[in-house]
């Protein structure tokens, strides 16, 4: 025998917002359980905290970076355990390296990849190289602007490159956080296509791109180059000048009005990345879950917000991707280190 059952409309009315909460936090749950799960399937996931080396010192672009893309992995609950973020600058990031080669296998050590590590390579004067690490992913392309005081006699490219191929180690130049790092090939490569002597710049090292601002200001550096973050806030106070970008075409925001050297009558063009390394021995499970992860966090509108406000540009590549990148880019870093003559004897 068959029951219908019936109820008065009205009651049928008043479960339907019901209903739509608990449709509602259903999708959440799914959204919330996606990654987890994905985790899950992988065969590996952290299983205690994840130490993040940064080879930098603190409040520089490539701290930045570090601690955005791991307070995401956090935020968007993507992690179950604690990411501790540690500054190891020093030696071209060859003290974050050294670190990581202490932990072949361990996944649950990662560190930044800077383009400079390219530039130490093709040196040759480091005791340990990105070479023996595990590429994870790349998450960003930056810039290299070139900025004096306010109060500099230098007012553009032009007069930059006058100086400078009058006499080339005329003016003191900081670059972080090494000598021939891309910093220092950020601005050494327009300055070489414009017909400057590059070998004899005169270069001084700091930690951070923080504290050769600093240097600038305080009166101890003729110019910075550096990348983006680093500049907005002084340019902004109305204490320093950005004469150039390296890049293709001029940037966006508050950086929309500084020219490309190819404007000012220098073609020249460079960029350089970020990324995500990990020890060497990496398991396939534990490479493609971070990559999945750090994949994950460049997609989300958090991410895409931060690199817009620091004038930085969205790319993405996983860890097959990367291994081919760095291989080419290593062949033209390494011509640029020849020119500059900075190879070690």
């Amino acid at each position: 025998m068959n029951i219908a059952v019936q109820f008065p409309s009205h009651r049928i009315s008043a479960f339907k917002p019901v209903s739509r909460i608990l449709v509602n936090i259903a999708a959440a749950c799914v959204l919330v359980m996606a990654w987890s799960s994905l985790a899950c399937a992988q065969g590996w996931q952290p299983s205690r905290k994840v130490e993040y080396l940064v080879p930098s010192g603190p409040g520089a672009a490539l701290d930045l970076a570090a601690r955005e893309m791991t307070q995401t992995l956090e935020r968007k609950k993507m992690i179950d355990q604690p990411i501790i973020v540690s500054n190891r600058s020093g030696g071209a990031g060859t003290v974050a390296i050294q670190a990581l080669l202490q932990h072949s296998g361990d996944g649950h050590w990662l560190s930044t990849f800077t383009t400079g590590m390219l530039n130490a390579r093709a040196i040759g004067n480091v005791a340990a190289s990105y070479e023996e690490l595990t590429p994870i992913a790349v998450m960003l392309e930056e810039s290299i602007v070139v900025a004096v005081r306010a109060d500099s006699p230098i007012k553009n490219a032009k007069d930059l490159v006058d100086k400078l191929k009058a006499a080339p180690n005329s003016l003191s130049i900081g670059v972080a956080t090494a000598i021939g790092n891309h910093i220092h090939a950020g601005i050494a490569k327009p300055l070489k296509v414009a017909g400057v002597d590059i070998a004899k710049l005169q270069m001084i090292p700091f930690k951070s791109s923080a504290e050769s601002m600093t240097a600038l200001l305080g009166g101890h550096l003729d110019l910075v180059a550096a990348s983006t973050p680093n500049v907005i806030t002084q340019m902004q106070a109305g204490r320093i000048r950005v004469i150039a970008v390296a890049t293709a075409e001029r940037l966006s925001g508050v950086l929309s009005s500084i020219p490309t050297w190819t404007e000012q009558g220098v073609p020249a063009v460079f960029s350089s990345v970020q990324g995500v390394l990990g020890p060497k021995g990496m398991t396939p499970e534990q490479i493609k879950y971070w990559e999945d992860a750090f994949r994950t966090v460049s997609e989300t509108p958090e991410w895409k917000k931060f690199l817009a406000a620091q004038n930085w540009r969205p790319m993405f590549m996983g860890s097959a991707e990367m291994s081919r990148y760095l291989a080419t880019e290593y062949t033209a870093t390494k011509s640029l280190i020849d020119d500059l003559k900075l190879q070690s004897k």
